[in-house]
């Protein structure tokens, strides 16, 4: 089985979980029972061990993927010479903790007759516990150990090469359709018989309502009203909807070149996207999620009793994620080695605390007043920050090259004490104002001493280098200097000039930036090209402003879809969907409509 471009998929999800589905009909990639569990299907990362879930016709000219209207049910639609199929994928939303997880997938035809493959092959564990196959007429199970998956068919089921269920069936215009759900199941159950006609309604019907009363409480109503609500349609996917964590991707191990080693695993929930996340649920209504994250991101607050903050947690909020590598898997065409778990957990970055303020600002100016105890347990870090400043970091990129004293990174520490002193005042809260007061100043101070290039006019990357790096677009959004400010402008053009080819930026240039501890090269960043976005917006260069969105727009994959990065032809790169690069797809979106007015 060939690779598909990563680009090639739509995304379906219930919640807990979430399932890449190629245009070509496979399933590719899915995680039971939640989104940092181990892979059942897991073929994007090694397409002969990796095990997968076909559906398709036989024989095919070509595809096409679309949503269903205001919901992510996908449909996936073949183009034969004998007719047109349709195949309708979705993940049905628990209704209680006792329902198990259920992947739908039916097939029609709706011009002609067709004949149509279907193969599940699960790969347990990462691809690394073998499983019995039990199969029925209509019905199979999968067993490995504790772990089981139940598939009932609409039409009979055979048995193939690695434990794969099978089945080579035609269908007519007006027969009806065919129905596979994939289910957990206990070691031990009888394979199921077919899914009843109205069973299947049902779940469709039910699933279709909640995405489509979800996206309704969108407020916005701009000139990208479609992307946006897709943008926010995919973000919920990505909610673990048990504690409100929201996943920086729910994948792992896409590679950010092809063959290369930048290989992460994204399945995890990162302390620096809580403010980007907080303001964009909350610019366009979802007040319910905002508050769901900001719930989750307290309680982190609290887990750390020295106030020194990780940068990332498990969904359930745990805090080790040791990082090991899957030296079984081929990886994406290649692409070595495949990572699971994620080493960074254990890194310095103070640029986090930053984001957490910010989130917390947003929030009790937003959503709703801070309770005392999330002010004591912001108190608590902010001593911690106080404190510890100074120090050098792995910085936003979360560099395996050695720390720095990022310019990024104490950009967000002003943040984080700026955002403090404002909350303090608004809603008269006790503070250490004082101290905050004059560390703030302080760092406000160093950076415009030591962070500023007289010779290059432009802030760097860190002091005492000349590089540049994208994360200085944060300057003027996170409020460190005006848009327009003299200092800002210089910055901003030399950062288009060095780091961006039309609308892409680049992170910053391997060789001439701080050491990452990584060889080869990597794509674009879709989250970097949406700062210049709101960068531009802000300085008031609406024109300009306007076209690169649009251009990055035209980057975004058949169904409105991002990674992480965009390559060198247009292809996408890295974890997909990248939840930061959609949250700021909406900021930008947000101020651009406002920037540009309502004519």
């Amino acid at each position: 089985m060939a690779y598909l471009p990563i680009e090639n998929h739509g995304i379906i999800g219930n919640l807990h979980t979430a399932a890449l589905v190629g245009t070509d009909g496979t399933i590719d990639w899915m995680c039971l029972p939640r989104f940092d569990s181990p892979s059942v299907f897991a073929a994007i990362l090694d397409d002969e061990r990796g095990g997968h879930f076909r559906l398709r016709p036989r024989r095919y000219i070509r595809s096409q993927q679309l949503y269903l209207p205001d919901t992510n049910v996908l449909l996936t639609r073949f183009l034969a010479e004998e007719g047109m199929a349709e195949v309708l994928d979705f993940m049905p939303i628990l209704s209680g903790p006792s329902e198990r997880h259920r992947l739908v997938r039916s097939v029609r035809v709706v011009r002609g007759r067709m004949p149509f493959e279907a193969e599940c092959r699960p790969a347990f564990d990462y691809a690394r516990r073998p499983h019995k196959l039990s199969a029925g007429k209509a019905g199979a199970v999968f067993e490995a150990g504790d772990r089981a998956l139940a598939l009932s068919a609409g039409v009979p089921l055979g048995e193939g090469p690695g434990g794969a269920a099978r089945a080579s069936f035609s269908l007519s215009e007006g027969d009806g359709r065919v129905t596979f759900l994939l289910d957990e199941a206990r070691a031990g159950e009888p394979p199921p018989g077919p899914m009843p006609g109205e069973e299947f309604e049902r779940l469709l019907s039910r699933t279709l309502d909640y995405w489509r009363r979800w996206v309704s409480r969108s407020t916005y109503s701009g000139r990208w009203r479609e992307l946006v609500n897709r943008s926010a349609l995919v973000l919920k996917l990505m909610v673990y909807d048990p504690t409100g964590a929201l996943v920086a991707a729910p994948t792992m191990g896409l590679p950010e070149r092809v063959g290369g080693e930048r290989n992460w695993d994204y399945r995890y929930t990162w302390l620096r996207d809580a403010a980007f996340t907080l303001y964009a649920l909350l610019s366009i209504g979802f007040h319910e999620e905002a508050g769901s994250f900001m719930g989750w991101l307290t309680e982190r607050c609290a887990q750390d009793d020295d106030g020194l903050l990780q940068p990332l947690y498990g969904i359930d909020g745990r805090a080790e994620i040791p990082e090991e590598t899957l030296d079984h898997l081929s990886g994406y065409r290649n692409s070595r080695p495949v990572r699971v778990g994620n080493a960074a957990y254990r890194q310095v970055q103070l640029d986090l605390y930053g984001a957490v303020l910010d989130a917390a600002y947003l929030y009790n100016k937003h959503g709703a007043p801070l309770d005392y105890d999330t002010w004591q347990n912001l108190r608590r870090i902010l001593g911690w920050l106080s404190d510890n400043w100074r120090l050098p970091d792995e910085g936003i990129w979360e560099v395996r090259g050695g720390r720095r004293r990022f310019v990024s990174s104490r950009v967000m520490s002003w943040v984080a004490l700026e955002r403090a002193v404002r909350i303090s005042r608004k809603r008269g809260l006790p503070a250490g104002e004082g101290r905050w007061v004059r560390e703030r100043d302080a760092i406000y101070e160093e950076v415009m001493e030591k962070g500023w290039s007289e010779g290059r006019q432009s802030f760097v990357q860190y002091y005492g280098s000349e590089a540049l790096d994208a994360s200085l677009l944060l300057m003027p959004l996170v409020k460190f200097v005006g848009p327009t400010d003299p200092r800002w402008l210089s910055t901003l053009d030399r950062v288009r000039r060095e780091l961006a080819h039309d609308a892409l930026v680049d992170r910053y240039r391997i060789g001439e930036a701080a050491d990452d501890g990584l060889s080869g090269t990597e794509g674009s960043f879709s989250l970097c090209s949406f700062w210049l976005v709101e960068c531009l917006t802000r300085a008031g260069r609406l024109e300009e402003a306007r076209l690169a969105f649009e251009k990055m727009l035209s980057y975004a994959n058949h169904l409105g879809l991002y990674a992480e990065e965009i390559g060198a032809s247009g292809e996408a790169l890295g974890n997909f969907p990248q939840a930061l690069t959609h949250l700021s797809l909406i900021s930008a979106a947000v101020h651009l409509d406002r920037a540009l007015g309502s004519g």
